[in-house]
């Protein structure tokens, strides 16, 4: 099997899928595309919030069937391409498959403050425990959607070619791990 010039980056939610995604592209001269970008658009279409989206998903299989045929046609067409997704790996077999890692907590905080320094705080998210509740029900709707769909258990370290835990570790630096990591494993020669 020949290895795609082509980045699949999944993690937990508030790990840093997107600015990391971009980051890579940039330095690697690749296009960036992320699912999230288009679940959020999705959900706007429809009039609902990203945890309501996943819960409609639960029971809507024409919602992840839309992002999963997307994916698999920019599979098929594309080449430097780095994605962030939570499910590209599965369908970019060949790519360069990441998951970035961090606790609940943590990714409470970074997304509550994020949101504050935006102005987004909503009804739904005025503190750090009501940001943790969103983010574990997100979470627990995502497991279970995909181990029903795909039969797949969408974080198991197993799916992925490595996994960075980004809580003490800032953008440059998983960049730089990632990078290092992608230059090697894309020199590595097949076995004959």
């Amino acid at each position: 099997m020949m290895k795609e010039q082509i980045i699949t980056i999944a993690g937990s939610p508030g790990s840093g899928k997107s600015s990391t995604a971009r980051a890579v592209a940039s330095a690697l001269g690749f296009r960036h595309f992320s699912s999230g970008d288009l679940f959020r658009q999705l959900a706007v279409e429809r009039g609902e919030s990203i945890e309501a989206m996943n819960i409609s998903a639960e029971a809507q299989r024409d919602i992840d069937l839309k992002v999963d045929n997307l994916l698999q046609e920019m599979y098929r067409t594309e080449e430097r391409l780095v994605i962030d997704s939570r499910m590209a790996w599965r369908w970019m077999p060949s790519s360069f498959k990441v998951f970035l890692i961090l606790d609940a907590q943590t990714a409470a905080e970074r997304i509550f403050n994020h949101l504050q320094e935006e102005g987004r705080l909503s009804e739904d998210a005025k503190s750090v425990e009501e940001v943790r509740k969103s983010i574990d029900r997100r979470f627990a709707s995502e497991r279970k959607r995909y181990a029903g769909l795909y039969g797949v258990n969408a974080t198991d370290p197993i799916n992925f070619d490595i996994v960075i835990n980004t809580k003490h570790n800032d953008l440059k630096a998983v960049t730089a791990m990632l990078l290092a990591a992608y230059q090697a494993w894309h020199k590595i020669e097949e076995a004959p």
